[in-house]
């Protein structure tokens, strides 16, 4: 037996999920999957119908079909068997024969397709199997899952822990709040600590007040020591030296 093609469509002749066992171009299946409700003949019960090329060997699922594609050299009787699993495994993933549910399980039922056939050929397997093989853990499925997760769990805890900073940040910022300045250095606070004022606030006053002028007196003997000094120039004689020698 070689089997071409495994496919599901409806009675109006749309394919739902179709699996390919043998190379052949995409155009030569679609043709021959297209062509397949035409063939069909209505008001007979009929399990398969031939052409010049191939065999089509098929089942009525309410309003679908199940349907092989084989070469018309093949056992017809295989066929018929290779058919009916096809349809237990239908019938094993999807509850109902109804469209959306042969998309929603598309994915499965074509992984039990290949474990059916491989290379255009009947495996020796049964239903319990394909189930097994079906749902057999990947060992690198666990490792890529396992591995997106620690991804995950790092991302979430450096958002946290920049989170927290952030809010530290905030915390601090409003501790320290706006600064009051004054006489050009720094904040009130600091004036106060470097004169040892007390917490009477008219010690403050006449504290200030003194610092002030002092601040004031400073001032005028920068600006004295800044003023320019008169220079003897040798060489010349002063009002005094005229007379004298008068």
């Amino acid at each position: 037996m070689v089997l071409i093609s495994a496919a599901i469509c409806t009675k109006a002749g749309k394919t739902l999920v179709s699996r390919q066992f043998v190379e052949m171009t995409k155009a030569r299946i679609e043709g021959l999957l297209a062509a397949f409700p035409k063939l069909v003949p209505s008001g007979k019960q009929h399990t398969f119908v031939e052409t010049e090329s191939v065999r089509y060997v098929y089942q009525p699922l309410d309003k679908l079909f199940m349907l092989l594609i084989t070469t018309k050299t093949s056992n017809i009787l295989e066929d018929l068997e290779t058919l009916r699993l096809f349809v237990r495994v239908i019938q094993e993933y999807c509850r109902s024969m109804e469209e959306s549910e042969i998309r929603e399980n598309a994915f499965n039922l074509i992984f039990a397709f290949d474990e059916i056939v491989a290379l255009g050929y009947r495996e020796s397997v049964y239903l319990a199997q394909i189930r097994t093989y079906v749902e057999m853990d990947s060992q690198e499925e666990k490792v890529f899952l396992a591995l997106r997760k620690s991804q995950e769990r790092e991302a979430k805890n450096k958002m946290r822990e920049k989170a927290k900073e952030l809010q530290r940040q905030r915390l601090e910022a409003a501790k320290r709040g706006p600064t009051a300045k004054g006489f050009g250095y720094g904040n009130v606070g600091n004036i106060g600590s470097s004169i040892g004022y007390s917490k009477n606030p008219i010690a403050v006053t006449a504290d200030t007040e003194k610092l002030a002028e002092s601040l004031a007196t400073t001032k005028i003997s920068i600006e004295e020591r800044k003023a320019p000094m008169k220079i003897m120039k040798l060489g010349t004689k002063s009002k005094n030296d005229s007379f004298l020698d008068q």
